[in-house]
């Protein structure tokens, strides 16, 4: 049994693409249980975020599982088995164990170092447990993956040096609005922020830093943007909630919006644009996108969406991007040789459990050559056969223990395959369409529903 990994992120795929694979909560736990319902996978979870939908499962065989995760993801979201192909990857056993430590330590976002995947990353492994799609193998990779990130985080400056989704995109956002690089770029500014979730919180804080002088929320569930607005009052900066249904009146008052809904349809169109030809800037930062494209077109109207940051990311490694390779790559070792040695433990156990069923077999059948042997004499002959035996074991144990902390080598491979009659996992770090076509099976049915999930 070996973890596995198929996934496609904002590396692999564009986002119309990753709009229809990714999911909601309520697709997610449905996903995951379908997962653990095919013939090869017993354990699953899936992280599914802005710029990455990942399924992490247990296989007891690599193309059968890649097959059964590649099918279940058509037809939940109804892509064709080619178009998954082509901007999939999959990663199997110690490749798929590098993978989720980087990722959660923030080395494979579009931002390097961003803090949200962390907590995304146990936010998927937590509802796998209640669910009950993760098991053991699941349960130690991802508290490894989570010390690690933790670690990262701790011992390095990637903090300092990558920044959140939210930050990069208002970064970008300044920019165009051809703001100075002051403390407080956005002072005398208004901006409206739709959505009361994690990210427009996170998304009205980063505004107040940066000195916005009114904040306007609007929700579908008015209280919860109520809420928003009275916690940025509290932070000393003028805030009222509106309906959702009047954001068209309230665009019409401000310089910025932000929107962070994660909704199935489209918060701002065009004609939700009152005015033309003054300045406004909008920042999407859903997955479904919030805002269409085609409102960039109305003069005096800027977008950033996820899509645009994709193709303007840094994708150049750092000295603190080096220093955080580095603690991933030492827990991503320890975490392989323990598990190695793990999976020799019970080989271990049964070659010496079956060297002491051969002693006492021949004990008994000493003791019946021997019927005149005192009781003294029996114990001290049982006692030295024993040490024999345990003397003549001591070594191979230990050498295959060591060995298979070292594994990779010739030597483990056979010890393994000699000793014990196992055959040892090998590692995959391929992209689905390099896997031969007659392994996923295609499909002439899809699927007509969709998904989104921010």
């Amino acid at each position: 049994m070996s973890v596995l990994v198929v996934g496609m992120s904002h590396r692999s795929a564009p986002v119309k693409v990753l709009e229809q694979v990714s999911m909601d909560d309520a697709v997610r736990d449905e996903t995951a249980m379908a997962l653990v319902d095919q013939p090869s996978l017993s354990e699953a979870m899936i992280v599914s975020t802005c710029n990455r939908v990942e399924v992490y499962a247990v296989t007891n065989s690599f193309h059968s599982g890649v097959n059964e995760v590649v099918e279940v993801l058509h037809k939940r979201s109804g892509v064709d088995i080619d178009t998954l192909r082509d901007h999939l990857y999959v990663r199997y056993a110690d490749a798929a164990a590098e993978h989720m430590l980087a990722v959660t330590s923030g080395l494979d976002s579009m931002v390097v170092g961003e803090q949200q995947i962390i907590g995304q990353v146990r936010t998927a492994y937590q509802r796998a447990g209640e669910i009950g799609t993760v098991g053991q193998a699941l349960h130690a990779l991802t508290q490894v993956a989570l010390h690690t990130g933790k670690r990262v985080h701790s011992e390095t400056d990637i903090d300092d040096a990558g920044a959140s989704m939210v930050s990069l995109a208002t970064s970008r956002a300044l920019q165009l609005m051809g703001l100075p690089e002051t403390e407080k770029p956005l002072e005398g500014k208004r901006a409206l922020v739709l959505g009361a979730g994690v990210m427009s919180s996170l998304a009205a804080s980063h505004l107040g830093r940066l000195g916005i002088s009114e904040l306007v929320f609007a929700n579908r569930t008015r209280s919860r943007a109520e809420v928003l607005a009275e916690r940025s009052r509290d932070l000393g900066i003028e805030s009222h909630a509106v309906d959702f249904a009047e954001r068209a009146s309230a665009i019409e008052h401000v310089d910025l919006v932000v929107s962070a809904t994660g909704a199935d349809v489209f918060t701002i169109e065009p004609h939700h644009i009152p005015r033309t030809g003054m300045p406004l800037m909008l920042v999407d930062l859903s997955m479904p996108r919030d805002i269409e494209d085609e409102v960039a077109a109305i003069p005096g109207v800027q977008l950033v969406n996820i899509e645009r940051l994709h193709e303007e990311r840094d994708t150049n490694p750092n000295s603190v991007q080096k220093e955080a390779r580095a603690i991933v790559d030492a827990e991503l070792q320890d975490y392989i040789s323990e598990q190695r040695v793990r999976n020799v433990v019970p080989a271990v156990a049964a070659l010496r459990r079956h060297a002491n069923d051969i002693v006492t077999v021949e004990l008994e059948r000493l003791l019946t050559r021997t019927p005149t042997m005192g009781d003294e004499e029996r114990v001290e002959v049982e006692r030295a056969v024993r040490r024999v035996v345990d003397k003549l074991l001591h070594q191979p144990t230990v050498r295959v223990k060591a060995l298979a902390v070292t594994s990779g080598s010739v030597s483990y491979e056979t010890a393994l395959q000699e000793l014990f009659g196992l055959e040892p996992t090998r590692s995959a770090h391929v992209d689905a369409k390099d896997l031969p076509k007659d392994n996923i099976p295609k499909s002439a049915t899809t699927v007509n529903e969709t998904q989104g999930e921010k």
